[in-house]
């Protein structure tokens, strides 16, 4: 669950929109508009539960870009999968602890080395497992080093959920924020500096806990706006909560935004963005559901004069059950995906659905 970079804006269109009443009536009234989806893709299944997803751009070409997903098993079983955008797997790496949430960061800087990482939260053990990304095979090598998250805790406030990486562009400083299966009213998440040690490992160090919870069910869904320097959680029976990600911002830790707080009737879950352009695009917000899960779709940009406003400006509805996490990654995948990606979660078949992002949404 993750934040991108802008790359360029999106061409093409591979959806179906359906509108519950005329688009005149919609606009008038502010309602959303409703997309209906279909994945151009399914994965092959996960051996036994399917949760996150995250997507690594291949830098020369996108066509051969891969989807690392979660398998949400305890002891050997647990394992993360690799896949290429045709749903096929190729590579799993096993013996992870119950994996979370995934997310991936490319082009960082770390012990002399320029490296794209994949960094999963291993509950039962925890701590981050981080892996090396290449585009060939093997696709992912461990390079955990010291890597234990929320310490000082106990019970099930010691076990890591969700993560998302935070690239800092001033000093190419990497952080991972990661929640966790239960916490207090303040200072629910904690978030961590990865370095490289003199071994090549990489090693994780606290800097600072944060994050408001409304205590209404759990909080296991994070993702960073890179480029923004925002982060967005999901606060599962309450909404979407929004902060600075930047740990060293002066107020770094007051909430600036709580969107998301109505229309739902399941769960708030996976959470991702989707850049369209420098400073805009979308803030997407699963609502889990059985049978039918919903992406809720909002400005990325807030309104004129408040960056922190992010109106609804469309629900996609995509046939996926009871979607955990969720990923986008913008820009041209081939011919299936002209405009850029959407992955979800999907579990009654154990496994992700790619979907070619919608042409309503520029």
């Amino acid at each position: 669950m993750t934040r991108r970079n802008p790359t360029r804006a999106l061409t093409g269109a591979v959806v179906v929109i359906s509108l519950a009443w005329g688009a005149a009536s919609l606009a008038l009234l502010g309602a959303p508009r409703i997309i209906t989806a279909k994945p151009a893709v399914a994965t092959a299944p996960v051996g036994q539960d399917a949760d996150d997803p995250a997507i690594w751009v291949h830098p020369s070409d996108r066509t051969r870009s891969l989807i690392v997903g979660t398998d949400k098993a305890e002891g050997a079983a647990g394992a993360l999968y690799v896949f290429n955008l045709q749903g096929k797997q190729v590579q799993r790496v096993g013996g992870i602890d119950r994996p979370n949430n995934v997310d991936i960061e490319q082009g960082v800087r770390l012990g002399g080395q320029t490296l794209d990482l994949a960094v999963a939260a291993e509950r039962r053990a925890k701590r981050l497992r981080v892996f090396r990304v290449r585009g060939s095979a093997p696709y992912l090598t461990d390079i955990t080093g010291s890597a234990r998250v929320f310490a000082d805790a106990a019970g099930d406030a010691s076990l890591p959920m969700g993560i998302s990486l935070y690239h800092r562009r001033r000093d190419g400083a990497l952080f991972a924020i990661v929640s966790r299966k239960s916490g207090p009213a303040e200072g629910y998440l904690g978030q961590y500096r990865l370095t490289s040690g003199k071994d090549g490992k990489v090693n994780a160090r606290l800097v600072r806990m944060f994050g408001a919870f409304s205590g209404k069910g759990e909080i296991e869904s994070v993702c960073v706006d890179d480029e923004l320097g925002y982060v967005y959680y999901s606060d599962e029976g309450f909404g979407v909560r929004k902060y600075h990600a930047d740990p060293d911002r002066p107020n770094a830790g007051k909430e600036l935004a709580q969107f998301a707080t109505d229309g739902y009737r399941g769960d708030h879950e996976g959470i991702a963005i989707m850049p369209t352009r420098r400073g805009r695009g979308y803030v997407i917000s699963t609502e889990q559901i059985k049978g039918g899960s919903r992406y809720h779709v909002f400005t990325r940009e807030g309104t004129p004069g408040k960056p922190h406003d992010h109106r609804e400006v469309a629900v996609i509805e995509g046939g996926a059950d009871d979607t955990d996490g969720i990923e986008t990654a913008p820009g041209a995948f081939g011919s299936l995906f002209p405009r850029g990606l959407l992955v979800v979660m999907n579990s009654k078949d154990r496994n992700f659905l790619l979907y070619a992002w919608p042409t309503a949404l520029k």
